[in-house]
């Protein structure tokens, strides 16, 4: 659709406009960035953001970019326009007829013109200023320039050195000692590659296995000082008047010191948090490879594939387990092998790109043989490294042996066994074959529908096998079972049979066959007197599994599948349906004839001797009585313990003693597991919960202050239905909620 002038200036002006826009946000992204690489302070990162969109918008003004500027900017940069653009923002109701000629004029020109009249921006030098300030940024982060221009430092320092607080402060009547210096040092393990580590932050973030050292020193004479951790006491070595320590990192929790001068006062820091990273095992990504493979015996039977493999301080080791299967059955046998990579490994590199061809001739396997493999990788992680595992891959040669009908004694035996579809299935797929007539073509419909015909059949014959037809040759009608009879009465007699010595009939000594035996034959059948008594097995009525009324539906379900194949095999979906529909309600019934119900029991109770009733005798009469001891699972009780301690200590006002010392102990352990899971919420609660454990003269606001903590610490508890006592009415309720929230 062709556009108008108007719309063509439009477009422009928005375009100008949105030019400065962009440059507006990059110069003030950009300087809000370098301001935080340089100061680590989110506050002034968006105060510089706010100051310089303000200065650079007074600058750009892209506001003020209206449709007689960019008119009057495109009459400028267009020779063929003369200077006549302003027309196309006139309405041409107004215009007389010499203008509107000229209008459309200028709307053509303007059309051609657009594609080369570029806004006035400066977007380019906006981009390389802005990359260059990032650049700067992030190179004084790198460097550690920034830490000049870090206005937090002298609060940081303050908050590294570790203060400590006096136990029992009657006792002090002296200057106490200061420390003057503080120093931690992480020896990390040897397979990571990372270098000693130093610094004075007592908090500590360092991988598994690593050694701390601290080193504290004094300006005073200090007798001992000990580090506490997670319940460990540890004492620290002396040298002059400086006190070294060092542990193994093995798990995260808290630590702090405690010191005793030589007046015999003691001293205790603050906690400090102990991180520790665990090593990562190896992650292992296979590529280029199918789950399951399959090859024919004159396929090339060859498998190729990539292995990534990275670990965040390097690959020890990697290869391939590979397991090959023989046989089948009780004669299965296993053979495992480890398979190197095509390339050699390099030990240590974090990142291994692997390559690996298995050729399954050269690996002795035969039609039908299996292999299973899978790549393992372990890191350099000590004593024990961690071992990585990728999915297990499947590859298999088809065996060319043919389980089809085989010839045994003259007979046709099929040694797999064939697959049956049900007859709810075969109402599914018959259903579906009827919504796709005219859909597909005639062919493949007649088709469908014989092999659901043929399908139709295997399933009468799995269920004639319950009545006795072991034949396929036999039918069914009307409940009787009829045999196929052979014809070759007609057929000419043999003229030698009179004298040939047939081995191979019934009688073979007897040239000349009796017409009369085989009457005299039915006459004893008939005279047999048990006959009607006895259940013959041959007979294929009787030598079933069910009842005479489960034989009856049974033999009328077949019946009606006879029906319902011939229906399929004359490409009739739609008339075979009823007959499937009714087959399934009946196999459906006799299933549901088949069931056992077992009979409810009530409850019956024993007799009642009447010799004894309401004779009031109750010496055979005891009671029982059971004590059964439950272990509490309950993992705060000592939290819950220490808040009702804190609530009488608070209400008697006096010095606590050496049990409840202990309990404060044991609840700062409880806590302590919490507060590894969220140490910036409980970490000040514990180290006033350790406060109360040391000292015997406590606050009434820490009391308070270490309630309050150990309440939050609680989970909530589940509400249960109970009945409400209290005191009614709206203006109650009111004061309740006030006094809660005040309290």
């Amino acid at each position: 659709m062709k556009q108008t002038g108007k719309n063509i200036l439009i477009r422009f002006q928005k375009q100008w406009q949105l030019m400065l826009w962009l440059e507006v946000f990059l110069y003030t992204f950009s300087s809000a960035i370098l301001i935080w690489f340089l100061t680590q302070s989110w506050v002034l990162s968006l105060t510089c953001f706010a100051l310089i969109f303000v200065m650079a918008l007074l600058i750009k003004k892209p506001w003020k970019i209206n449709l007689q500027i960019a008119s009057n900017y495109v009459d400028a940069n267009s020779t063929k326009l003369e200077y006549s653009s302003w027309l196309l923002l006139e309405e041409s109701a107004e215009l007389t007829g010499l203008a509107k000629l000229q209008q459309q004029k200028m709307s053509n020109t303007l059309e051609a013109e657009i594609k080369s009249i570029k806004p006035e921006h400066q977007l380019k030098t906006a981009i390389i200023i802005s990359v260059f300030l990032v650049a700067i940024g992030y190179l004084g982060f790198y460097t550690g320039i920034s830490e000049n221009f870090n206005f937090n430092r002298n609060t940081t320092s303050k908050e590294k050195t570790a203060s400590f607080v006096p136990i029992d402060s009657l006792a002090v009547k002296h200057k106490v000692p200061v420390l003057k210096s503080q120093l931690v040092t992480i020896n990390y393990p040897s397979y990571t590659g990372l270098a000693t580590a130093s610094t004075s932050k007592m908090d500590i973030k360092a991988v598994e296995g690593s050694r701390v050292t601290w080193e504290l020193d004094f300006d005073a004479a200090v007798d001992s000082v000990s580090l506490e951790s997670m319940g460990k006491h540890r004492e620290m070595m002396k040298t002059n008047q400086s006190f070294t320590g060092s542990t193994a990192l093995n798990t995260s929790g808290f630590y702090n010191f405690k010191f005793t001068d030589t007046f015999g006062a003691t001293y205790s820091s603050d906690l400090f948090t102990i991180e520790v990273i665990k090593d990562k095992s190896p992650l292992i990504r296979i590529e280029n490879l199918k789950q399951f493979s399959s090859f024919d015996y004159t396929d090339n039977k060859v498998l190729s594939f990539g292995a990534f493999i990275t670990d965040d301080f390097g690959v020890g080791n990697a290869h391939i387990i590979a397991t090959v299967s023989k046989g089948t059955g009780e004669s299965v046998k296993f053979r495992e092998e480890q398979l190197e990579f095509d390339e050699p490994m390099s030990s240590g590199e974090k990142q291994l790109n692997l390559s690996k061809t298995i050729d399954l001739d050269k690996m002795n396997m035969e039609p039908g043989d299996e292999l299973y493999f899978y790549v393992e990788a372990q890191d350099l992680r000590r004593p024990k490294e961690n071992t990585a595992r990728s999915e297990t891959y499947f590859a298999v040669i088809k065996d060319t042996i043919n389980y089809g009908p085989g010839v045994e004694g003259g007979l046709g035996v099929d040694l797999m066994p064939d697959y049956f579809r049900s007859q709810r299935q075969l109402i599914i797929d018959t259903e579906k074959l009827i919504t796709q007539r005219g859909k597909i073509s005639e062919e493949e419909f007649n088709s469908t529908s014989n092999d659901l015909g043929f399908d139709q059949k295997s399933l009468r014959l799995k269920y004639g096998q319950f009545m006795g037809d072991e034949a396929e040759g036999s039918s069914t009608n009307g409940g009787e079972v009829t045999e196929a009879i052979d014809h070759d009465h007609d057929q000419e007699e043999d003229p030698l049979a009179k004298y040939s010595h047939a081995h191979d009939s019934d009688n073979e000594h007897n040239l000349v066959e009796d017409p009369h035996d085989h009457d005299q034959d039915e006459n004893k059948e008939e005279e047999d007197p048990l006959a009607d008594y006895l259940h013959d097995h041959g007979d294929p009525e009787s030598s079933t599994l069910f009842t005479d009324n489960l034989k009856s539906k049974l033999r009328q379900a077949l019946n009606i599948m006879w029906d319902a194949e011939l229906h399929l095999r004359l490409y009739e979906p739609e008339k075979s349906l009823p007959f499937q529909y009714e087959a399934l309600e009946l196999i459906q019934d006799i299933k549901n004839s088949a069931r056992i119900y077992v009979h409810r029991i009530g409850f019956d109770p024993p007799p009642i001797k009447e010799e004894v009733r309401l004779s009031g005798d109750i010496k055979d009469v005891t009671n029982f009585n059971k004590n059964e001891q439950f272990e509490s699972s309950d993992e705060y009780s000592f939290i819950k313990q220490s808040i009702f301690r804190l609530e009488e200590l608070k209400d008697l006002n006096s010095k606590s003693t050496g049990i409840d010392r202990e309990l404060f102990d044991k609840a700062g352990s409880e806590l302590a597991k919490k507060a590894i899971q969220e140490p910036g919420r409980f970490l000040k609660t514990l180290q006033q919960l350790k406060q109360l454990a040391e000292r015997q003269q406590i606050s009434k606001k820490l009391i308070i202050e270490v309630q309050k903590g150990l309440l939050k610490a609680l989970p909530e508890v589940a509400p249960e239905p109970q009945q409400k006592y209290g005191f009614g009415g709206k203006l109650n309720e009111l004061v309740l909620k006030e006094l809660e929230l005040n309290e």
